[in-house]
């Protein structure tokens, strides 16, 4: 039954942009795979968002919101298509190449996919974009993430990321990309930006960077099935089973990041018992995988590792932080980056003592990637805290808070500030 606008469950304005949220990747997906451009597509699937906002407060909110945004995006779709002066051409063209030439060789099934939003990683991650561009290009799209919140998991400013998408779209119109999962070679040379966009998407499920929310399941959902899916397209490339077994580890904690009422419960306090034992042991056979493949681990292989550790400990007093805190080490040496050196700092810091990791903060303190980055004054206030420097710490905590734009996070932080 449709709920109404005025009745119990009103509001159709927040529940389309909610629907719409969820959806909007494979609304957008679907759509590419008619007009065979993502610029196209994703204008379509605002047009049905706007339908949305006018026909709902009047008819109410349909049994089945996201099929009704899909069949209206794919029935704008048909019709721009069909709108085209060069449409009939190009269908008679087709059709005379389908009878007089022999298709061309094709690999065998099961190098196949049939998949709209694996195809749209894959097209929006073509080579003929900038790596900086096919990843917020993607990011837009599958994740559906603002520009706001893409700039804020990569540490530019917002306007850069606005001109990436921008241009992506354009170069990948003009190029005539295919909206395709490509085979061979050419689906190597895209890997690492699919993989890197798979992994950012499980992130922004696991940590929303803004919102009411900690988490938007629905995104790791998203990222786990696409990464199980590279895995068996490519079950010989061990990064591609170093990234599925990281994303398993880290999804069986997600059903005690929260409390029941949505607030974040911090990885000390968590109930392991709760954990996914299954999500563990695909996990872990997927690092094993990983680890026959290659001898030398990648960074998705050290992260999976890392993650290991957390489930292998029974508790929080027994994980293994000094091998947590080496395995940091060889990501840093891997892939330098701030905030891995932040997340070393903090198993040092359970290693050997807050004292060693806030010197390894305030290293930190002056790079200007983490300028605006909450995390970075969160854990300097928890170090801060357990070496007694109370006043410090709350100061720290408010800072973080500040600076957040998850309101979930912010609640934390305030709480652990006036706790102090």
């Amino acid at each position: 039954m449709a709920v109404t606008a005025d009745g119990e469950g009103g509001g159709s304005a927040g529940a389309v942009e909610a629907v719409f949220r969820i959806e909007q990747s494979r609304i957008i997906a679907a759509v590419a795979r008619v007009v065979r451009d993502v610029g196209i597509a994703e204008e379509l699937a605002q047009d049905a968002l706007v339908a949305a906002l006018e026909q709902w407060p009047e008819s109410g909110v349909p049994d089945n919101p996201g099929a009704w945004l899909m069949a209206t995006a794919r029935r704008r779709a048909i019709d721009l298509v069909r709108r085209r002066e060069t449409y009939a051409r190009k269908l008679a063209e087709v059709g005379r190449t389908l009878e007089d030439s022999a298709p061309p060789p094709e690999p065998a099934e099961a190098d196949d996919i049939d998949d709209d939003l694996l195809r749209l990683v894959f097209v929006s991650c073509h080579p003929v974009l900038s790596t900086e561009a096919r990843v917020a290009l993607t990011l837009r799209l599958l994740g559906g993430l603002t520009t706001e919140e893409i700039a804020r998991a990569f540490l530019v400013p917002e306007p850069t990321v606005a001109q990436r998408i921008v241009r992506a779209k354009r170069g990948l119109a003009k190029a005539g990309v295919p909206f395709e999962v490509p085979y061979g070679a050419e689906r190597e040379a895209r890997l690492a930006s699919v993989l890197e966009v798979i992994y950012l998407v499980f992130n922004e499920g696991y940590s929303a960077t803004a919102g009411d929310d900690l988490l938007r399941p629905g995104l790791c959902e998203d990222a786990l099935r696409l990464a199980r899916v590279l895995a068996g397209l490519m079950p010989k490339e061990p990064e591609v089973h170093a990234l599925a077994a990281l994303l398993e580890l880290q999804a069986s904690r997600i059903a005690t990041r929260t409390g029941p009422d949505g607030a974040p419960v911090l990885l000390a306090d968590q109930n392991r018992a709760r954990w996914d034992r299954l999500l563990i042991r695909r996990g872990v056979e997927a690092l094993t995988r990983a680890s026959a493949l290659d001898g030398v681990p990648g960074p998705y292989a050290l992260q999976a590792a890392i993650a290991a550790c957390h489930a292998r400990a029974a508790t929080y007093e027994e994980t293994d932080w000094a091998t947590i805190a080496a395995l940091y080490g060889r990501l840093a040496a891997l892939t330098p980056s701030p905030v891995v050196e932040l997340n070393r700092a903090v198993a040092v810091s359970m290693a050997e003592g807050p004292e060693a990791g806030l010197a390894l903060v305030d290293a930190l303190a002056a790079v200007p990637a983490l300028k605006g980055y909450h995390l970075l004054p969160s854990v300097r206030g928890d170090l801060l805290a357990r070496l007694g420097r109370t006043e410090e710490a709350r100061a720290e905590f408010v800072r973080a808070a500040g600076l957040t734009r998850n309101e979930r996070e912010r609640t934390l932080l305030e709480e652990r500030a006036a706790g102090l």
